[in-house]
Formats: C-alpha cells, structure tokens, sequence
C-alpha cells in the first residue's frame, strides 16, 4: 500500500514522535528517513554529550535511562532505536525524498526508492545535513572538513579549529587531549556563551595556560595544503596546518522547502512560515516539527522543546479530518 493519512519525512527523534503519535490515533502513515535511524545523531562526534538531561530527551513518555544526568550520543541511539524497534514503527530507512508535490488535496512524493501518496505530509528533517561554508580559498581541500568524528585521527596533527559553539569546542578540547597541537579561531570576542556550563570554564582554562593557542576576532582568510592564513586584528598570520575543522555551524534545506512552497521570511532568519498552535504551514495540511521550525536559529529549537509538536500536528490532523466529514 502506497496511500497513507501521513508521511513523515525525518527518522529523527521528532520524525519518531510523530510516528508514534499517528500510531496512536490510529492513523496510517509511513516515516521516510534518508539514513539510518536518527541520522543526524549518528552523525554526530562519537564522544558527545547532550547538553539536555535523558528525561527532556524522552518522546512519549517513554523513559530515557542513562549513566549519568546528561547521556551521550551512544546512549541516545541506543534509546530512539529500541523506540522504532519494539513499536514497529513504520519507517523505510536509506529512502531519500526527492520531491513532495502537491496535486490538488493529495501529495505525491517521490524518492529514491518509490513513490507514496499522503493526504498530509510532515517535515522534520532538522538542519544538520548542509553545513555552513567559508567561502573563501583552499575549502575543498581534502583537508578540511565540516564535521568532527574521532579525535584519534588528528593526534599529533596541527589542527584549527573555526568557530565558538559546542560543537568547535568539544572538537578542540578532545584532540587537544589526543595530542593534537590545537589553534582556535574565534569570529568574535570570546569562547560562545551558549557552550556547556561545565565546558566553557575547561577551554577557558587550557586557552589561558596556552596549552590551546586562540585568535579572537580573526577569521580564516586562506587554506593551502600545508598552512593557513588567519585575518586577525594585527594583520594577516600565516601558520603551519595539517587539517581544519571548520565547525561554524549548520542549516536547513530552505530550497526543499522552496520547491514545497513554504514561505520563508525574507530577512537573515529565513523563518518558515506555520501555525505556531498546529505546525500547519501557509500550504494546506503541510505540517513542520522539530528544529527546522526556527529557520537559521539554528539554537532556537532542541528535542527537549520540540518534541510537543508530534501530539499538536496529529490533533490538529484529526480535528481536521473530523470537520471535513473524512
């Protein structure tokens, strides 16, 4: 069968809820998820832990124990998959959506694998999957990446380490206790103060004893093979480099929801454009869940506050379908 009351696009932990949510009203639907499940925290460092506590991580009310208050990235897997398994959820996994078009009342989506029809669809497919970029010389080197792993594969490697948030700052703070030789750069004038209470006081530290060199108020200007040109308040600096993680943040796929028609707000945000009491967009039974909701405020929505808008979609579905006699 083809045909479902709902498909969500995401196999994320919001994607999840709502699949549990439709299960639960009784509604057919089918989950799409271009990865494995959860993706994005797949893809996240392997060592990470979540600045929320497991309860806030928790998605219908299902509990969420850890080894300790704030669980890490293997924990949080292990959770949302045994969530999809023992619920047998109904999700496609490696199944990328290619496009969603609307034909008259249904929607037609297509992706790598097949094609389904839904009369509402959900996006959830957060933002981590397009990274911001540089633009400036040397970013396709091999070197350069946007996305931090493992810290064992840069020890005793010259590493820069471009940005000010968690993520830049855990990658710094782990290579450098790897043996890597570890330089910051900071746009602004100070460590983010959105990074982890019990973080920031570390590289606070390791920058002031020297142990992690830092330049404030510098950007990179260029990459080459061996070394990096760093824009400082001084003048350009030129220094030694071996790889550059440049970790300055990610987006949502504003085209894809372009192409479905969402309007986005035409400042710097790009905030898409939804009912804030059903997640409805300005496109008839086209919903939005999760951290795609705050556009490039990237640290406006977490799972921890966004896990509400499953049971809001799925009510508003309902309500609506009641009224329309279906």
């Amino acid at each position: 069968m083809n045909n479902f009351d709902v498909v969500i696009v995401g196999g994320g932990p919001i994607g999840i809820a709502c699949g549990l949510e439709a299960k639960k009203k009784g509604l057919s639907y089918l989950i799409l998820e271009k990865g494995p499940i959860v993706n994005s925290l797949y893809h996240y460092p392997s060592n990470m832990q979540f600045f929320s506590s497991s309860e806030k991580l928790e998605i219908d009310e299902i509990p969420f124990i850890s080894n300790e208050a704030k669980p890490k990235r293997n924990e949080a897997l292990e959770y949302y998959r045994r969530i999809v398994t023992s619920n047998k959820l109904n999700i496609h996994l490696f199944e990328k959506v290619e496009a969603v078009v609307k034909d008259e009342a249904v929607f037609n989506i297509k992706t790598t694998k097949n094609t389904y029809y839904a009369n509402n669809v959900i996006i959830a497919t957060g933002f981590y999957d397009i990274p911001n970029e540089l633009n400036i010389p040397g970013e396709a080197l091999e070197k350069v990446s946007h996305y931090y792993q493992d810290p064992h594969f840069y020890a005793q490697q010259k590493i820069a380490v471009v940005g000010a948030s968690n993520s830049a700052i855990d990658a710094a703070l782990e290579c450098y206790r790897k043996g890597a030789e570890v330089t910051l750069i900071i746009r602004g004038t100070e460590v983010g103060q959105r990074v982890k209470y019990w973080v920031r006081p570390d590289i606070i530290n390791r920058i002031e004893e020297g142990s992690i060199k830092v330049y404030y108020n510098a950007t990179l200007h260029e990459i080459k093979q061996t070394e990096i040109s760093i824009t400082t308040p001084n003048g350009l600096v030129t220094i030694p480099n071996d790889f550059v993680l440049a970790l300055i943040g990610y987006k949502p796929n504003f085209e894809f929801l372009t192409k479905l028609s969402i309007k986005l707000s035409q400042d710097e945000k790009r905030l898409p454009n939804y009912n804030p009491d059903t997640m409805e967009t300005n496109v008839d039974n086209l919903y939005l869940a999760g951290v795609i909701c705050g556009g490039m405020e990237t640290h406006k929505w977490f799972i921890e506050n966004s896990r509400v808008h499953a049971p809001m979609i799925m009510n508003a579905i309902v309500s609506k379908s009641r009224n329309s006699g279906v």
